[in-house]
């Protein structure tokens, strides 16, 4: 019997299977939707006031040398200061990092640098620089031996002009914590997880997705197995890749 003489209210076995589909996927697009929103509102929360503060740590971050304090130039390079200084979180005093050297395990000081600017970010001047403070800045190409490219960067010309200060990390304010909000993030990332439908999602909304650690690796069909083997190598080299 043809398909096409059925009445319209009548449905095939194939229609009925991709509107199964369809309408799972999009209940699946929807929930990522609402997992979104979900997560804008939590972001937009007010940070509330503690009645007591207290100490978690300490922090670290640039200041302005005291011998620098009294030139002309104070106010030009604490303005340039506040864009380009980095500010990092320990739990110990001496920012020090735990380090296996020679089968032993010690201590070593945490270095901490001034915020470099990549080659968009300083195309695009995101942070505001002007053109006097981007003449403080030295362009500097290093090569990336797992990528092969050449990584363009700015830096700062003249880090000896601040020095690092370490102060307690008070916490002052917590964020807002909304219950309803939780529970409903809570279900979803719970429902998504335990059905692996994080696969599924990704290639509705954001498309084909690949794993990170697969980016620098062939896939096997691809792999040229005569690669690494010199021109001037024996043939038994070459026959021991076909067996």
């Amino acid at each position: 019997m043809n398909t096409h003489e059925w009445p319209r209210c009548v449905k095939s076995a194939r229609r009925k299977r991709r509107l199964v589909k369809t309408g799972r996927d999009k209940q699946l697009i929807q929930l990522d939707k609402r997992r979104d929103e979900l997560r804008v509102q939590k972001r937009l929360l007010p940070m509330v006031a503690l009645e007591h503060p207290y100490q978690r740590g300490w922090k670290r971050f640039f200041v302005l040398r005291d011998d620098h304090k009294h030139n002309p130039g104070k106010d030009f390079y604490e303005a340039l200061l506040m864009k380009i200084n980095t500010v990092e979180y320990h739990q110990d005093k001496s920012f020090k990092r735990k380090k296996r050297r020679k089968q032993r395990y010690v201590y070593q000081a945490k270095p901490q640098m001034l915020r470099e600017l990549s080659q968009h970010s300083w195309d695009i001047n995101r942070i505001n620089l002007t053109e006097q403070e981007k003449a403080c800045f030295t362009r500097v190409e290093t090569f990336d031996v797992k990528t092969y490219r050449t990584e363009v960067k700015y830096v700062f010309a003249e880090p000896w002009r601040y020095v690092l200060k370490v102060v307690p990390h008070m916490v002052t304010h917590i964020k807002m914590i909304d219950a309803d909000i939780e529970r409903e993030l809570a279900w979803i990332d719970e429902h998504i997880d335990n059905n692996h439908l994080w696969p599924r999602i990704n290639l509705l909304t954001r498309g084909r997705s690949y794993r990170w650690r697969d980016e620098f690796n062939d896939r096997p069909k691809y792999i040229n197995k005569f690669k690494n083997i010199p021109r001037y190598a024996c043939k038994e080299a070459y026959l021991e890749l076909e067996t």
